[in-house]
């Protein structure tokens, strides 16, 4: 029995749901658990020659003998898992699929979109109303997907939380003064009449609990189950470890624990110990705001952005890019108990005249070999280079790692030997055939 956490070990948008349907494919994993984060997250499987975006359902979901699972730790926009659920069944049908709902997970609902409007733009959230749920959440005002098994029971906790949430919303309008132009546009009555939010909400969750695919109840107590009889689990994080409202380059976080630690309290598995495989970019990049000491903000930048498709799966923003950071994947080993690496997108680097990697950082006289997330030291930082060689040719052509040119492997061997953690997956291209192992 292998249970095994696949993580973001950067700013996200690694790769995660590659790695995750290839080896969601592997007979041992019975089932495919989502631990946290919501439909601010996209995972992209390119599968049969099609390209399928995922948001809130888990990348195993394409595998026909595997029970996914939406754990107690996610947030659901009904309304999105609805359209999610109806294009899967659209292009590849749903009599295959089985889909689990922790009772325990928080709805998003029109007044934490409205509410992310206003007041998460400071911090370039993506306005999906994750934090704000989160927020209700944790000070106790959420709902959860049990209230949806009954209509009368989900009415009336609608309408509770519609009268405070005017109150917040009320106070965000005046705090943030938005003016009166932006208040139409924030269409504000529909998020918070309840006949409209009931209206757009009641036939989404009738939708969802009345597909056959679906079912809900105690996940935690079903993966207890599998764990018992000796099958194995597949954990995916959402976001990644610098995103992780505890562990990340705090404000500029997302509102969750993508983190190990997320996946004990996003499923209510026993802490046993898991194996953990970290997947990082052969480069960096981040979205929204927040520092980027490796960022590369000129016409190599753009080169990267073109060369990988750097455009958010969820939102379309251009990303950031930077050469690859040794500190950050250091931080994330420690974080998270890193057992292994797969470094995905080395194809990107291919036919650059030459390759930087940030190995240190220099600040206030001090040399630091493992990430700060503390704003103010990062600002401070100087990072040290290491100076690598590029190399020529079409890496998605490659059979096996040994088909790879010799500086693109000593690229590799020269992060394993500087973070401490093996890299035993690469990917070479979007493909499934793609990757390969070592």
């Amino acid at each position: 029995m292998t249970n095994l956490v696949i993580l973001g070990t950067q700013w996200g948008d690694e790769g995660k749901g590659k790695i995750v349907d290839a080896l969601a494919g592997e007979s041992h994993f019975k089932a495919v658990v989502r631990y946290q984060g919501g439909n601010n997250a996209g995972h992209t499987v390119v599968a049969g020659g099609e390209t399928h975006a995922f948001h809130l359902l888990p990348s195993g979901v394409l595998h026909a003998d595997k029970t996914c699972v939406i754990g107690n730790g996610v947030v659901i926009d009904p309304h999105v898992l609805a359209q999610e659920l109806s294009r899967l069944e659209d292009r590849v049908g749903l009599a295959h699929a089985r889909l689990l709902i922790s009772d325990k997970a928080h709805l998003i609902l029109p007044w934490h979109v409205l509410r992310d409007r206003i007041s998460g733009e400071r911090i370039g959230t993506t306005g999906r109303g994750i934090g704000p749920a989160y927020g209700d959440y944790v000070t106790r005002r959420g709902i959860r997907w049990a209230d949806t098994g009954d209509r009368e029971r989900f009415r009336r906790r609608l309408e509770e939380e519609a009268d405070w949430n005017r109150y917040q919303v009320a106070a965000l309008l005046d705090f943030y003064r938005v003016s009166t132009g932006d208040r139409n546009e924030l269409q504000i009555d529909d998020a918070l009449n309840v006949d409209r939010v009931w209206s757009r909400c009641w036939p989404d969750v009738q939708a969802i609990r009345g597909n056959p695919a679906v079912r809900s109840g105690d996940a935690g107590a079903f993966l207890e189950d599998l764990r018992s009889g000796g099958a194995s689990i597949l954990f995916e994080g959402a976001q990644a470890t610098l995103l992780d409202i505890a562990h990340g380059t705090y404000p500029f976080v997302t509102s969750s624990h993508p983190t190990l630690g997320g996946v004990y309290v996003g499923t209510g598995i026993r802490p046993d110990p898991l194996q953990v495989l970290g997947v990082a970019k052969a480069y960096t990049t981040r979205v929204g705001a927040g520092p980027f000491p490796t960022e590369l903000d000129d016409e190599l930048g753009e080169h990267i952005r073109q060369a990988g498709h750097e455009y958010g799966t969820t939102t379309g923003r251009p990303r950031r890019c930077g050469w690859l950071d040794l500190t950050i994947l250091r931080y994330a080993r420690r974080v998270n108990g890193l057992n292994e690496l797969a470094l995905t997108k080395l194809d990107v680097l291919s036919n650059l005249p030459a390759l930087r990697v940030a190995s240190a950082y220099r600040i206030d006289g001090q040399l630091r070999s493992e990430f700060t997330v503390d704003e103010g030291e990062l600002s401070r930082a100087e990072v040290q280079y290491t100076d690598l060689p590029g190399w020529a040719g079409d890496l998605g052509k490659a059979k096996s790692y040994l088909d790879l040119p010799n500086a693109a492997r000593a690229y590799i061997q020269f992060i394993e030997d500087e973070v401490k953690v093996p890299v035993t997956m690469v990917s070479t291209g979007p493909g499934r055939e793609q990757l390969l192992r070592r």
